[in-house]
C-alpha cells in the first residue's frame, strides 16, 4: 500500500467532510452503520475488538474493553457517554477538524456507542475555545434530532435518548477522563482515584464510558464496511488509519489522515514538504510536547502505538511537532513546561510544586542565567516527579525533560552561566 495513495481517505475524506449538512452525509452512506446497529445491536462490541480500533484520544487502549467494562455494569437506568473533544495541549488540532468539518460521522458513532452498550446520555465535551466546533456540533445534533433515527433508538434502548453539548471547563486537565467527569457534575476538574473506573462509577456514580472524538468518527466507517476492511487500512501489523496533527518547522503544516504504521519520514517529508529553509531535522515532539523526543535516527518508526512504544515514546494524540536545526531545545522545551505548570490543577503537591519548580529553573538556562547546580536539580526532578500525581501531567512533563536532557545535555550545558563566561573569556 503506498500511503501517499491512501491519504486522507476516511475521516477526512471529501464525503465525510459535508460540514452541518446531514442529508449529503447520509447520501453519500452515513446512517448504514447506524442502521446496522439498530438492526443487531449485538454483534457491535465484536466487530470493534475484531477491527481493532485502539482509543485515540492518547491512550491507545483497546476500545472495545472499554465498552465491555460497561457493559457489564447492571444495568440500572442512567448511563452515560461522554465525547471528549477538551483539545487544548500545544500542535494537537485533530478533534477540532473533526467536529468543525465532520461532526455528523462523530455524532453517528456516538449513536452506535450508545446502541452497543445501552447508553441514554450523550454528552458532547467540548473546549470552550474552539467556538466554531460548538457552533457547528449544536447544528448537526439539532439535525439528528429532527431525524426518524433517534425514535428508532430510543425504540431499541427501551428509553428516552438525551444528546447534550457541554463546555468544559478551559483547563487542560479536563480532558482527563475522570477530571471530566467531575467538571460535567459542576465541580473543578480534579482527577479522581482509580478505581473505581469511570465505567463502574462515573457521572452521578453511574456507569460512564469517555470516548475520544477521533475514536466515535472511526466507528460507523468500521460497522459499515465490516472489521477486517478497517484493519487493512493500516500498515504492518497496524489497523486503520490516524489523523496526524503536524506542525513546527516543515513546509505544509495541517492535520493529515495516513495508514496507521507510516513512517515518520514519509509524513514529514513527503506530506509535509520537507523542513522549512531545507535544514536538517534536530528532533521530533511525537504524540505531543510530553512525551520523549525523536531524532533523525528514528525517522523510519512506524507511526503506530505498538512501534513507538518500543523506542519508549508513545504516539499519543498523533502530534507531530518538528525542530529544525538551528532552534533551540531548550526554548521549545521551556514554552511546553510552563504551560503544563500553569495546567497543573493543584490537587496532588508534588505535581503543583515540581512542574512549578522545573519550568523556573528552564527560564534560567533558556535566559543564560542557570548554575551548575541548576542542571543537577533539573536531573533530580526528572526522575523524582513521575507517578506523583493522580494523572500523567507529572509523567509527561518528566518524560520530555529526561528526553532533551538526554539527547541535548551539551545545550544546557552551554546555556550554563559559568560556562558562557568561560567561552566568552577563552
Amino acid at each position: 500500500m503506498n500511503p501517499i495513495n491512501t491519504l486522507n481517505s476516511v475521516l477526512l475524506h471529501p464525503n465525510s467532510c459535508c460540514g452541518t449538512d446531514l442529508e449529503t452525509w447520509l447520501n453519500s452512506g452515513g446512517g448504514k452503520g447506524l442502521e446496522t446497529a439498530l438492526h443487531d445491536s449485538t454483534a457491535l462490541i465484536p466487530i470493534i475488538k475484531e477491527a481493532d480500533l485502539r482509543g485515540l484520544g492518547g491512550s491507545g487502549f483497546p476500545t472495545y474493553k472499554k465498552w465491555e467494562r460497561i457493559a457489564s455494569q447492571p444495568n440500572e437506568g442512567e448511563r452515560y457517554l461522554v465525547c471528549n473533544g477538551n483539545e487544548d495541549e500545544p500542535g494537537t488540532f485533530k478533534d477540532r477538524t473533526l467536529l468543525e468539518d465532520a461532526p455528523h460521522q462523530v455524532i453517528e458513532g456516538a449513536l452506535i456507542t450508545a446502541l452497543a452498550v445501552a447508553i441514554n446520555n450523550i454528552i458532547f465535551y467540548i473546549h470552550p475555545k474552539q467556538k466554531k466546533s460548538l457552533e457547528n456540533i449544536r447544528q448537526a445534533v439539532m439535525l439528528w434530532q429532527k431525524s426518524r433515527y433517534i425514535k428508532a433508538i430510543e425504540k431499541k434502548l427501551g428509553c428516552p435518548l438525551t444528546i447534550r453539548i457541554m463546555t468544559s471547563s478551559g483547563h487542560y486537565v479536563d480532558g482527563e477522563e475522570t477530571a471530566a467527569i467531575e467538571s460535567i457534575e459542576g465541580k473543578f476538574p480534579f482527577p479522581r482515584g482509580k478505581p473505581p473506573f469511570p465505567t463502574q462509577q462515573g457521572i452521578n456514580n453511574k456507569p460512564t464510558l469517555v470516548n475520544n472524538i477521533e475514536t466515535l468518527a472511526n466507528i460507523p466507517h468500521i460497522i459499515r464496511h465490516g472489521a477486517p476492511w478497517y484493519r487493512n487500512l493500516g500498515l504492518g501489523q497496524a489497523s486503520g488509519t490516524k489523523l496526524y496533527s503536524l506542525s513546527g518547522d516543515v513546509l505544509s503544516p495541517g492535520v493529515y489522515e495516513l495508514p496507521m504504521g507510516v513512517p515518520l519520514d514519509t509524513l514529514i517529508f513527503n506530506v509535509g514538504g520537507g523542513i522549512l529553509g531545507s535544514k536538517k531535522l534536530k528532533a521530533v515532539f511525537t504524540g505531543g510536547p510530553s512525551n520523549t523526543l525523536f531524532t533523525a535516527k528514528d525517522l523510519d518508526v512506524p507511526l503506530d502505538f505498538d512501534s513507538v512504544a518500543q523506542r519508549q515514546a508513545s504516539l499519543g494524540t498523533g502530534t507531530i511537532i518538528v525542530i529544525a536545526e538551528g532552534n533551540s531545545i531548550v526554548k521549545r522545551v521551556t514554552e511546553y513546561i510552563n504551560f503544563f505548570a500553569l495546567s497543573s490543577c493543584g490537587q496532588c503537591p508534588p505535581c503543583k510544586i515540581g512542574t512549578y519548580h522545573i519550568s523556573l529553573l528552564l527560564t534560567k538556562f533558556n535566559n543564560g542565567h542557570a548554575e551548575r547546580e541548576d542542571l543537577e536539580t533539573l536531573i533530580h526532578l526528572s526522575k523524582i516527579l513521575p507517578d506523583s500525581g493522580r494523572c500523567h501531567l507529572p509523567n509527561g512533563v518528566a518524560k520530555v525533560l529526561e528526553s532533551t536532557l538526554y539527547y541535548f545535555m551539551d545545550e544546557y550545558e552551554k546555556n550554563i552561566k559559568s560556562n558562557k563566561l568561560t567561552r566568552k573569556n577563552g
